[in-house]
């Protein structure tokens, strides 16, 4: 008994679509008495009729209408196979030894490790930490390439690309009384009660506004992204929480702008000039830049 085959698949397709075996011949460069003859080792693998045949072309059976259906999916999958193939050649392969702040890691690193990792040809590796730290890993050749906060000065022998200038928002619960605006001045936020990921004001971690000339009220202290959050859905105080944080936030939680003008965190992709992971490098530095043009503008819809 005849088997389906590939070739059968397509030329049983083509008919379909033309309405003609002779059309469907001259498109795949073929003989009409070749296009014949894989219908019929079609009809064959299938056990019964395909086509029904006319004067003037031909039409689908319902069996005919199956075997189509079916043809368009397993050639879809091999023209998405060619095309993988061809992406892996296309691919860097290659070690990538990765940092970024912990809100860069709810949504924007992961998506561009998985853009430039899919494939499996490029092995990377993670580390999450402040800013300062991670510069100096960068420095000392620990890491190839870093997310951070940008810096005053890079350390010696670190280059800097810009990212995104990412606008920090304030986490309040939905009942609060700011709860339905999209933005705030600092004057609005001066008798708000705050939860910090630290008391010192010389922290990098985010959590509480502060302007020269007054000192927020700190209510509670966590480092942790969850606890924040779990403390501003339960009312007990609002957060500062970056943009990028946005997709991972949930529903539960209101946000509003900073209306100041450096409520913005300057948000840079750090490296050394290190031929070895330059391209792997470059095609991860893209996928960064793509996912963050898409985070930026989930920012805007959600404060609408």
């Amino acid at each position: 008994m005849s088997e389906f085959t590939v070739v059968g698949l397509r030329v049983v397709r083509e008919a379909a679509t033309c309405g003609s075996f002779s059309t469907a011949a001259e498109n795949l460069g073929y003989t009409q008495s070749a296009v014949s003859r894989q219908i019929a080792l079609m009809e064959q693998a299938a056990g019964c009729a395909l086509f029904e045949r006319h004067p003037r072309g031909v039409q689908l059976t319902d069996a005919g209408r199956i075997v189509v259906r079916h043809a368009e999916m397993v050639l879809g999958e091999l023209e998405n196979a060619r095309h993988n193939i061809r992406n892996l050649e296309a691919r860097p392969s290659g070690r990538l030894r990765v940092g970024a702040f912990s809100t860069a890691m709810a949504a924007l690193v992961p998506q561009a490790i998985a853009a430039v990792a899919g494939d499996q040809r490029a092995r990377i590796s993670l580390r999450e930490g402040l800013s300062p730290r991670l510069l100096t890993a960068v420095a000392r050749e620990r890491l190839d390439v870093a997310v951070v906060t940008a810096p005053d000065a890079p350390p010696p022998g670190v280059e800097i690309e810009p990212l995104l200038d990412d606008p920090l928002l304030v986490a309040l619960a939905p009942t609060h009384p700011l709860a339905g605006a999209t933005s705030a001045t600092p004057a609005m936020l001066r008798e708000e009660r705050w939860i910090a990921g630290s008391e010192e004001s010389g922290s990098t971690l985010l959590g509480a506004w502060r302007d020269p000339g007054w000192e927020p009220d700190i209510a509670f202290v966590a480092r942790d992204w969850f606890a924040k959050l779990g403390l501003v859905a339960a009312g007990l105080g609002v957060t500062v929480v970056p943009g990028i944080a946005v997709p991972v936030l949930p529903s539960t939680i209101a946000l509003l702008r900073i209306d100041h003008p450096s409520a913005v965190r300057r948000t840079v992709i750090a490296h050394r000039r290190d031929r070895d992971t330059l391209e792997l490098r470059q095609v991860f530095a893209e996928a960064l830049r793509d996912h963050a043009a898409v985070l930026s503008a989930r920012v805007r819809q959600r404060l609408r």
